[in-house]
């Protein structure tokens, strides 16, 4: 999903400091504009080739197996028994409107099982196809594992349902244990959350017979309850101590602190990224700016109450952040360059002089594959209720494009089997919006302003066509033409993602032509203006800023560029 890798070359590359990927935002139903339940994610990775992932709707008979691979690596892992019905599963939402996303933190590498046959990547796409809610996700998860063994690392899931969103993290129990550590908790409705690569869970209530609330593992069946909001292993805090992780009371027992334990970068490269997004939507954040400096101790909260409710704009802009307007702002200060660019050279922890030093870690990155924002409704007809807002490569540049949950047919822009991460395609949304983005790097301040006038339009168009396409999909449904809906959102979701590429191509050519050689040709009445020979009547040259040239060239060396005026040139020895 992230990254497709085997464990050897994961250390290698964590040994170069690339080791931190994928952000997941969540928004209860209470905390959104329009009641919806939203979740984010980003797979990142520099070897991940960005596409919209589809698994049909099927029936087995009985006795049908199922071949698990693991995600990254693509490595056989064995064998589970087969459902007899699965769900129509469209990237990381089932059209049930059940949404699960990721982020690995790793934790303690020895409690990885490496006989297990479910990783993080299978269990999250096998629950899709099985369960219909978060709740039913969390115990598919649960019987999965106990069954068939945890082959991953530690992870934290985002499990989002049109009424609810949960976070569920996780870790195996080492090599020969099947089972895992595990605690689940509901967001207050009236909430937001997040993680990046960091286990957020910290204390959590335990099981009592007053509380009805907290259930443990023994007592799983209960998770049907609607009251319960937490729910953990049975033996999350034994094992922790057979383990030697730890050896303080119950209560005081942190899930995050134990299984994994905060460094510098699980800080300021992790729950940096959950910061931002929280102080977005509530100023007093800003009062953990030293715990993110990592002056501090005090860790944030697990969620949220926003000042104002979200919508899918503000998490669409959430996952283009860069720090800015914050003192880790990557447009400004070192690595910015001429042209105040919010991106620096991987790795992001690198050696000089016997010393480590790092570039801060933004939401938005250029190792992307692909993000979303997914949409969960129960105000709109069930089969048009799920919209995954779509986008491939970095959401700085992209375009997240609406795909609806129930659809049958994947864009062929967003197919994984229109080119590769070593194969050029002009026809693929991955390869487009790079080609755009790898334009605008460079020069970031010159070109992203043209990115984003037309990101807006082309995304404002969108959220006005979906909501023409809901209208439209009720309109079928009261006159009993039910099962015309997936073909007609199919259909539209196929339009609305060539309308996308269609546009980021012309956008590259426009690019191209306009800044060629970094001189800005002039434009008349939305054309470039020319001759009758084509050639251009004006082109400025911009050059650098007078606060660059001032820093890079004149400050360190007043004299090593400076024109000699004419007297001094008469003056010459």
């Amino acid at each position: 999903m992230k990254k497709r890798i085997t464990l050897a070359v994961a250390l290698i590359l964590a040994t170069f400091g690339i080791t931190n990927a994928c952000t997941n935002f969540i928004v209860a139903k209470g905390a959104s504009v329009d009641g919806s339940t939203m979740v984010t994610y980003a797979a990142d990775s520099y070897w991940l080739y960005g596409a919209l992932y589809h698994y049909p709707a099927a029936t087995y008979p009985e006795g049908a197996m199922l071949d698990i691979y693991e995600w990254d690596s693509g490595e056989y892992r064995g064998k589970i028994k087969q459902v007899s019905q699965t769900y129509n599963v469209v990237g990381n939402m089932n059209e049930h409107q059940l949404t699960i996303g990721e982020t690995t933190w790793t934790g303690h590498t020895e409690l990885q099982d490496t006989t297990g046959i479910m990783d993080y990547g299978s269990l999250i796409y096998v629950t899709l196809q099985r369960a219909k809610t978060a709740r039913e996700a969390i115990v598919t998860i649960v019987n999965l594992v106990n069954e068939y063994g945890y082959y991953s690392t530690g992870e934290s899931f985002s499990i989002v349902d049109p009424n609810e969103a949960w976070i569920m993290e996780l870790i195996g129990k080492g090599p020969g244990s099947k089972g895992f550590v595990w605690v689940a908790r509901r967001i207050p409705d009236n909430c937001i959350s997040g993680h990046a690569n960091q286990a957020r869970i910290t204390t959590f209530p335990l099981e009592n017979r007053k509380d009805k609330t907290t259930i443990s593992s023994k007592n799983l069946k209960k998770i049907y309850n609607p009251e319960v909001t937490t729910v953990y292993a049975h033996d999350v805090i034994k094992f922790a101590r057979e383990k030697g992780y730890y050896n303080g009371t119950d209560a005081e027992f942190s899930f995050s602190d134990v299984y994994n334990p905060l460094d510098f970068s699980g800080v300021r490269a992790c729950e940096a990224r959950v910061w931002s997004f929280f102080r977005r939507h509530d100023k007093t954040m800003d009062k953990y700016l030293s715990y993110i400096k990592c002056d501090t101790k005090e860790r944030m909260p697990l969620w949220i109450v926003p000042e104002n409710k979200l919508s899918v704009k503000d998490l669409q802009d959430a996952m283009r952040d860069h720090y800015e307007g914050t003192p880790l702002d990557m447009s400004v200060g070192a690595g910015a360059g001429a042209f105040n660019s919010v991106y620096r050279m991987t790795p992001l922890i690198y050696k000089h002089k016997g010393k480590e030093y790092f570039h801060e870690r933004p939401v938005a990155t250029q190792q992307t594959g692909f993000s979303f924002i997914a949409q969960m409704r129960d105000f709109v007809p069930a089969e048009a209720g799920g919209i995954l807002w779509f986008g491939l490569d970095d959401a700085t540049c992209n375009l997240y494009v609406p795909i609806y949950s129930c659809i049958t047919e994947v864009p062929e822009s967003m197919s994984e089997k229109n080119g590769s991460i070593l194969d050029f395609s002009w026809t693929s949304a991955f390869w487009i919006n790079n080609w755009v983005a790898s334009m605008v790097y460079p020069r970031y301040s010159m070109l992203y302003p043209e990115v984003k006038m037309r990101q807006d339009k082309l995304e404002n168009e969108f959220f006005n066509d979906t909501r023409e396409a809901d209208e439209y999909v009720v309109r079928l449904i009261s006159e009993g033409k039910n099962q015309e809906v997936s073909t007609f959102l199919t259909q539209f979701s196929k339009g609305e993602a060539e309308k996308a590429i269609n546009t980021w191509r012309k956008l590259g050519e426009y690019l191209m032509v306009k800044y060629l050689d970094d001189a800005i040709k002039g434009e008349k009445d939305g054309k470039f203006d020319g001759n009758h020979k084509r050639i251009p009547n004006k082109v400025t040259r911009p050059g650098y800023s007078s606060e660059y040239v001032e820093k890079e060239f004149v400050r360190p060396n007043p004299e090593r560029f400076r024109v000699k005026t004419a007297e001094e040139m008469d003056n010459r020895k």
